[in-house]
């Protein structure tokens, strides 16, 4: 692979749950500032860009060192996927892409070093997708679809094992994907091939979505900006992709 590594943070301005939702602050940044630090940070990353339909966002990601792509109104809305957003930020780029990494902004504690473990997984062919994840050794139950009451899903109910004796499984944090791009061109989304994991710190696996896990990540940000901070990098030497 001789293409760059580009990280694009999909952040558009509007946001069902929370207001404003990308512009909240945890710590002393906001969150999309939050996903360019991490993004710039890690050593395997060349380009640090945000699409968006906003300015003010634009701002704001300009000022922590991203490039900004401008996204249209079309691929802004509630029912536009991520994938769209960076299928028209690929498109936009004047250089060769061998990897793509799409951070959402909604994570904000991703640590540079998981970026670029799962950046080199896929550049030296491990993996044609990687993901962040948790392992979640827990008892998962659904409605059972024969009978009345419920079954379970990842278990025999009539077999009590322990739970570190469950089948290993991860659930998705949302923080980060990192894809070989000629692949995700091809399948137009985020999971194609060979697909791995990415375990990560499940202290801080904290995706927003609503004000209590506002609350949540704003209290873990003491101790996380505290114990993890953030490495420089060089300023971004102009704001075009």
């Amino acid at each position: 692979m001789m293409g760059e590594t580009v990280a694009i943070i999909p952040a558009r301005g509007g946001s069902v749950g929370i207001p404003r939702k990308n512009l909240q602050r945890v710590g002393d940044d906001t969150l999309v500032a939050r996903a360019v630090r991490s993004a710039r940070a890690a050593a395997g990353i060349h380009r640090v860009i945000v699409s968006t339909d906003d300015a003010e966002i634009a701002l704001e990601s300009r000022r922590a060192g991203a490039f900004i792509i401008d996204r249209p109104a079309s691929l802004a809305t509630s029912t536009a996927s991520s994938e769209s957003a960076l299928l028209h930020a690929l498109g936009a780029l004047d250089r060769p892409v061998d990897v793509v990494v799409m951070l959402q902004a909604t994570s904000p504690f991703i640590d540079p070093g998981d970026l670029d473990a799962a950046i080199g997984r896929v550049r030296l062919g491990e993996a044609d997708a990687v993901f962040a994840a948790v392992a979640t050794p827990v008892f998962l139950w659904r409605p059972s679809g024969r009978a009345a009451g419920w079954e379970g899903v990842n278990h025999d109910a009539a077999v009590r094992l322990r739970r570190q004796d469950l089948p290993l499984q991860v659930a998705e944090t949302g923080a980060f994907y990192v894809m070989r791009a000629e692949g995700f061109r091809a399948a137009e989304h985020r999971f194609f091939g060979r697909v791995e994991p990415q375990l990560v710190d499940e202290r801080f696996a904290v995706d927003i979505d609503t004000e209590v896990e506002l609350e949540i990540a704003r209290a873990l940000a003491a101790h996380h900006d505290t114990e993890f901070r953030t490495p420089a990098r060089r300023p971004a030497e102009e704001n075009q992709p």
